[in-house]
């Protein structure tokens, strides 16, 4: 692959490598350190000059210091003179805050966007943004990957009785919906938006195994602390999957496994994208009922693994891989939407 440069950020050099070497291809050279006073300082150890670029840098860890270590390395490349700058995101920063849902909230995930704008980026691959709309934040083109195809995969490999399974999203939205309630009128009271995003995803996944789906409403106080959970759906002598795009506290994953485990399911599984596990999260795993937690590697997960045995891991560094490389050779990305790469 000529003319093509991967450089790695300090977030999540372990998905770099790996990226680098399904695609056969060195990780470029950069250092980056920091002066006394915490400024980033990105030096860029190889020429760049008319070279179809690749930053890979995840928004986890120290969040900040690793979306301006992005954002530095992004202009370094494009003053450098780079023909085209693409930062690949595997979980976005600021995703969570796409919307102004009280007085005086900021829209940070645009802010974000128009960050990574100025400083020079001409295209993102992300994956499972947590809102598709976010997508319309950016007036450069923006590939949002799914890990549906590869969570099928391991469904399909690892739940021997997958037939007999339910889908359950942990997470039903806010507004009304008359479309949904149609479809399950004793839901009418939980506020369920059959537009959510969430929605979708669980439905996909359902209609792609051909198996029920079920939701649980959960009605929220304050941030990060749930009140109350109501379960929609059939899981009575059934293996109940939770599907969602990530868990942070995991507050209400636990919760959902609970409800799930009193109202008759066999074994309970978490499939999540992007794993966060802030805070008292991996404690709670370990104390929930769960018979598994899965998580893509869009975030680096080998400390939480040594302390929760619970926690299994999807690689997704093929379909980022197979995404760069048809960008870099103008071919088509829907195929990943739907298949993982071999």
């Amino acid at each position: 692959m000529p003319n093509i440069k991967i450089f790695s950020g300090s977030s999540h050099q372990d998905l770099s490598q790996k990226i680098a070497d399904r695609l056969g291809l060195e990780l470029g050279k950069v250092v980056t350190k920091k002066f006394s006073n915490q400024e980033t300082c990105v030096e860029i150890g190889e020429s760049v000059r008319g070279e179809d670029v690749y930053i890979v840098q995840s928004g986890c860890g120290e969040i900040n210091d690793n979306l301006m270590e992005l954002l530095i390395m992004i202009n370094a490349c494009k003053i450098a003179s780079a023909s085209r700058v693409t930062a690949v995101i595997p979980c976005f920063p600021y995703a969570r805050q796409d919307k102004k849902d009280k007085s005086r909230a900021p829209i940070s995930a645009k802010l974000v966007a128009n960050m990574l704008s100025v400083a020079g980026a001409d295209h993102i691959i992300t994956m499972d943004l947590h809102a598709s709309q976010i997508q319309g934040f950016f007036d450069i083109p923006v590939d949002n990957l799914y890990a549906e195809p590869a969570v099928l995969k391991w469904i399909r490999e690892n739940i021997s009785e997958w037939k007999n399974c339910t889908i359950v999203s942990p997470d039903a939205g806010g507004a009304k919906s008359r479309k949904f309630q149609a479809w399950c009128p004793e839901a009418t009271h939980t506020g369920f938006n059959s537009e959510h995003p969430l929605f979708g995803r669980v439905t996909s996944i359902a209609d792609r195994l051909n198996v029920d789906f079920a939701l649980i409403h959960k009605e929220r106080k304050k941030a990060n602390e749930v009140d109350r959970m109501v379960l929609v759906g059939d899981v009575k002598d059934r293996v109940a999957i939770l599907v969602d795009d990530m868990a942070d506290t995991c507050g209400t994953i636990c919760h959902a496994a609970d409800k799930l485990l009193s109202a008759g399911a066999t074994r309970v599984y978490a499939i999540l994208t992007h794993g966060i596990f802030s805070g008292p999260a991996i404690s709670r795993i370990n104390n929930a009922c769960f018979e598994a937690v899965v998580v893509t590697n869009t975030i680096p997960q080998e400390d939480k693994m040594k302390h929760c045995s619970k926690i299994q891991v999807i690689d997704i560094s093929m379909i980022l891989a197979e995404a760069i490389r048809r960008t870099h050779n103008g071919e088509s990305v829907s195929y990943l939407f739907s298949h993982v790469p071999l």
